[in-house]
């Protein structure tokens, strides 16, 4: 019978949006554990030139794929109505038809934490994320888990919970596993940079531990919505569910950084 070892080593992992940040640090750091395939619309040194909104053209990246780690959207928190419904939403929607017809075992979507983010102006968040910790203790800090009623904070968090609701149906429907990750902040200097940080922050050795989580998770984990961030002091997203779903144990914290 094969190892674990030699079955990670056998799975093709597709990650679309591959050239951004969160992409790079993956496409870098997956390699020595995974065959993977990279596309994106912006071409790169061993990145196809996919664009995602082309189911057409999407489909062939698609086939021979174990897992899909789709990241294809625009990452600006701040864009409009009109790039949501013509990139992200079409973009997501696509992955998802192409990994069905493909056949795909697992689609892990890159969710964010902003589907809740009018949360942070209620107490005790909004002290929170403005580094006002005076008075607060961590430990009574009420958890925002993924059964919270969803809250978002724009046009790309509405984007990103149809991508949620678009995966449950795929899930619910068709032989497809998917796994969606609010993901907190990751950033290029691997650091708070802000007092919001403190809370928010995701590692990027924390991030390839959620990712190859999500992608080792048992084939009964069917559908499930789970937070991305590092065990920071300051955190007010719930892991736990992520923790004995898929294993997730997060070792860095923002305050040591």
């Amino acid at each position: 019978m094969p190892s674990a070892a030699s079955l990670r080593s056998q799975r093709t992992v597709l990650i679309t949006g591959a050239a951004g940040l969160i992409g790079t640090i993956l496409r870098e750091r997956l390699a020595a554990t995974y065959a993977i395939r990279a596309v994106d619309r912006n071409t790169a040194p061993g990145i196809a030139p996919v664009v995602m909104t082309d189911l057409g053209l999407a489909i062939p990246a698609f086939v021979g794929v174990d897992t899909v780690l789709d990241l294809a959207a625009d990452a600006k928190t701040s864009i409009g109505w009109h790039e949501v419904c013509a990139n992200n939403i079409p973009a997501t929607v696509n992955a998802l038809e192409a990994s069905r017809q493909a056949g795909v075992r697992r689609y892990v979507f890159m969710s964010s934490n902003h589907v809740t983010g009018a949360y942070e102006l209620d107490q005790p968040y909004a002290r929170i994320v403005a580094g006002r910790h005076g008075g607060l203790d961590p430990a009574a800090i009420p958890q925002i888990t993924a059964q919270s009623p969803v809250r978002p904070d724009g046009p790309y968090a509405v984007g990103k919970l149809a991508g949620e609701a678009a995966a449950r149906y795929y899930a619910e429907t068709f032989d497809l596993s998917a796994v969606c990750l609010r993901i907190g902040t990751v950033n290029s200097a691997d650091r708070p940079i802000e007092p919001r940080h403190r809370a928010t922050l995701l590692t990027h050795d924390d991030l390839v531990r959620l990712v190859e989580r999500a992608i080792e998770a048992p084939d009964s984990v069917r559908y499930g919505v789970f937070y991305g961030v590092s065990a920071n002091t300051w955190r007010f997203w719930d892991i736990e569910d992520a923790r004995e779903s898929i294993g997730y144990s997060p070792a860095d914290n923002a305050d040591d950084r």
